[in-house]
């Protein structure tokens, strides 16, 4: 299995597999509230048996090159994960998702994963646009797609019902090559 190092912190990015089920609930069940605000991971993945086939279907995802899930690891301890919960090839588009525990926050570490994943798309892949779907409660999610150079494109008015609330959700967006101009900007 691979690893791409995240940085000099011991962060690494590694493909997410239905093996993994144990240590993928384990995580969810650290960050479940956290993580859980904004994404529905956590009522997903209840048990070994539901993580195991959310795992699947993104091995299944990847085998039909129609999405592919990376989880983010911290000083060997899963943490949090990015993906792209959509992928289509022929149209070169793509969305762009992620979660993190609570004690892996604010050290930029979605940020340098999503910007791997999104190198891989554009670069390896050849996708053309990558989009970024965000509760406009999110700040967080919002901040990385800022940083990540990503253009804010609309809001989708109460679009989202989640947790008994409709939430709007905002759409962010970059290009191709867009994406390529900034990565030459980059130290």
């Amino acid at each position: 299995m691979f690893a791409i190092p995240l940085g000099d912190d011991g962060a690494e990015l590694r493909p997410l597999e239905p093996w993994q089920a144990g240590e993928y609930l384990a995580h969810m069940d650290r960050g479940r509230d956290y993580i859980g605000r904004y994404v529905a991971l956590p009522t997903v993945c209840t048990d070994l048996a539901t993580s195991r086939a959310f795992l699947q279907a993104y091995a299944d995802k990847a085998a039909a090159d129609t999405g592919r899930i990376f989880g983010i690891w911290l000083d060997g301890t899963l943490v949090g994960g990015v993906m792209l919960r959509l992928m289509d090839t022929a149209a070169g588009t793509c969305e762009a998702g992620c979660w993190l525990e609570p004690s892996a926050a604010g050290r930029g570490l979605v940020t340098r994963a999503v910007r791997v994943m999104i190198d891989w798309a554009v670069l390896e892949r050849g996708l053309h646009r990558v989009e970024w779907q965000v509760s406009s409660a999110n700040t967080a999610s919002i901040r990385v797609a800022e940083r990540l150079g990503m253009t804010k494109e609309g809001v989708l008015r109460e679009s989202y019902p989640y947790g008994g609330v409709r939430h709007d959700m905002e759409v962010w967006s970059v290009l191709a090559p867009e994406w390529r101009a900034a990565r030459e900007q980059r130290p």
